[in-house]
């Protein structure tokens, strides 16, 4: 069969690689792709993430029978809608049932009516009733512009300073609420999770990915620079509670608010002493936990695919390896950053997926924020820790154009 893939990250490079490994999948297409997919699919960088009119083109004068769609941005508009309509079988929530990611106040809401343990909140769209509400419970605290950020809209707090200057920026320029919670202490993890209406199959195994920008989690949010998995140090009993007191629930939930999920649902989620809450639902793979995720997963994509359209009981198979991504990211990312800068990884490319990369004359140049996640793998978390970044000190850049932690990993290293 013929499948296709939206999207032209690293999360979209996973992708195209484990469908062409399928037995059963003839040729893959990639809309719009970057040039690093090239080695396993067809890249139509002619067709942007919303150029839906051209994607059910391809698909239908191509025989797509499978479009998976990678990012948020084409599902929030309606990609999914839109492909079915044309009788096309899309692997993504349609337009209304992606609002779990393109609206955190539509996903709070609904936990709140349903009972799901989350943080407690308040949505805003006047400047000083949130200001008010700010002063009022103080910090440290949380706040989420209500809309697409690409991980990057949220100020995690410490003190009153920063929480008042967050919701300066988050307001600023944007009728879009804001969705201001309580600090949640505790460790986070991610969970993927199948989804088909009450119908739920969660990933064996967790992920754990790092967020800021920097070593120590310091700096701003980004949409990812790094992930590992799996992470042994939060126990089965922990994984198995997120699926049955959240995972479940929201499936029930959803099917009770009129709402029809078949996709990916992306759980991040920490552990309290109170237990385990929602951070937030995502309407996809994570970025980059797919990449790790879906090189360890050793079942054929294409059966997990039919198999959840089916609602049909089945167990994921893991790599029993350890695996660690390292994003390269540009300089100045998540702000403003520098394109076209040379960077050479020929030499570990099995090991990587492009992220903002393009190619010409045979050369690669920075064409976005995060740019290349390097991964290692070994038997043991420290071993895939040294072949991670033994990975990374083999690929070659300008010094100053691009950056890394240097931890990431860390939690796992210190529990062992």
């Amino acid at each position: 069969m013929n499948v296709a893939v939206i999207g032209g990250g690293g999360r979209e490079h996973a992708l195209a690689r484990k469908l062409s490994d399928s037995e059963r999948v003839d040729k893959v297409f990639v809309m719009p792709g970057n040039d690093g997919m090239r080695d396993v699919a067809e890249v139509h960088p002619e067709i942007g993430e919303t150029d839906f009119e051209a994607m059910a083109d391809l698909c239908i004068s191509n025989v797509v029978e499978w479009v998976i769609v990678g990012p948020e941005a084409p599902l929030s508009g309606g990609v999914a809608d839109f492909l079915e309509g044309k009788g096309i079988k899309v692997f993504g929530p349609r337009k209304e049932e992606s609002k779990v990611e393109s609206s955190k106040a539509f996903a709070k809401d609904i936990m709140e009516r349903h009972g799901i343990p989350t943080a407690k909140y308040e949505s805003f769209t006047d400047y000083d009733a949130a200001y008010r509400y700010i002063e009022s419970v103080g910090a440290p605290i949380v706040l989420k512009k209500d809309g697409l950020a690409a991980g990057k809209g949220v100020v995690v707090a410490t003190d009153m300073d920063e929480a008042l200057a967050g919701l300066d920026a988050l307001m600023e320029d944007s009728d879009a609420p804001v969705v201001i919670e309580e600090f949640l202490e505790g460790e986070e993890f991610s969970l993927m999770v199948l989804v088909n209406g009450e119908y739920t199959h969660s990933f064996e195994i967790i992920a754990q990915d790092h967020k800021r920008a920097f070593d120590g989690d310091e700096g701003p949010n980004t949409g990812g620079m790094g992930a590992y998995a799996p992470v042994e140090h939060i126990k089965e009993p922990v994984r198995r509670a997120a699926v049955e007191q959240i995972v479940e629930p929201m499936a029930r939930a959803m099917v009770a608010e009129g709402l029809d999920y078949f996709g990916v649902l992306y759980l991040g989620a920490i552990v309290t002493e109170d237990g385990v809450k929602v951070i937030e639902f995502n309407a996809r793979f994570g970025d980059p936990e797919a990449q790790i995720l879906l090189s360890l997963m050793e079942d054929d994509f294409i059966d997990v695919l039919e198999k959840v359209e089916q609602k049909e009981p089945f167990e994921l198979t893991f790599s029993p390896a350890y695996q660690v991504g390292v994003m390269l990211a540009s300089a100045g990312y998540p702000m403003a950053y520098e394109k076209g800068h040379t960077i050479d990884f020929d030499v570990v490319r099995d090991a990587c997926y492009v992220s903002g990369l393009e190619q010409a004359e045979d050369a690669w140049h920075t064409s976005g924020g995060r740019v290349l996640l390097v991964t290692g793998e070994g038997d043991s978390i420290e071993a895939a820790v040294e072949a991670a970044y033994s990975n990374v000190d083999k690929v070659k850049f300008d010094e100053g154009t691009l950056f890394l932690r240097r931890d990431i990993a860390k939690r796992a290293l210190d529990r062992e």
